[in-house]
């Protein structure tokens, strides 16, 4: 049987986006996170972080960093009882990287490598899942990977140009909680 996801992006669906967050004490969760992850495992959905790390390409913190912090941020969820079933990351950027990191990468967003592999390793019905995530290449990730239901969380100000991908914006993850609870983001 397969599986629905609901895939997150860190950075700015997580915890707010302050530039390359490595710390525990800068990561600050945001508004609805957990509400909107018990709601999703309610409707059985696993909850699959996937997430572009650029920092540690750059040098700005060590991988060793990023997996505590992550070790950190999925107890918080286990413990608001929304646990996540895997968190998967790439370190890698084309331009900006250092030594090793510096590389191209099929899991980098917008591609969909990180999604692919997720739906490979759980079985998950990627037509069936749904993407959220705060920049277009969380969305283009999505569209690539064959995710249907793909929601962009616009940041403070709307978009000043249209949707491309995306096939739905909301403007807090509250909304995305009712659109799970109502018709899972499908429809409109």
């Amino acid at each position: 049987m397969r599986r629905r996801a609901l895939f997150l992006d860190r950075d700015g669906i997580i915890n707010q986006d302050s530039a390359y967050v490595s710390r525990i004490e800068d990561f600050v969760f945001i508004e609805g996170i957990f509400n909107l992850c018990r709601t999703a495992l309610s409707h059985g959905y696993l909850l699959i972080v996937v997430t572009n790390q650029a920092g540690i390409a750059r040098g700005y913190y060590t991988e060793e960093d990023f997996l505590r912090l992550t070790d950190w941020m999925c107890r918080r969820f286990e413990q608001e009882r929304a646990p996540i079933t895997e968190v998967f990351y790439c370190p890698y950027h084309p331009e900006h990287g250092k030594g090793a990191y510096l590389a191209e990468s099929f899991d980098r967003k917008p591609n969909p490598g990180m999604l692919l592999r997720a739906a490979e390793k759980y079985a998950i019905s990627l037509a069936e899942s749904i993407m959220i995530g705060d920049k277009e290449s969380d969305m283009e990730a999505a569209m690539r990977a064959g995710v249907e239901s793909r929601i962009l969380l616009l940041a403070e100000a709307p978009l000043d140009r249209p949707m491309t991908v995306a096939t739905r914006s909301i403007n807090s993850l509250a909304e995305a909680g009712l659109l799970l609870r109502g018709d899972d983001g499908r429809s409109g």
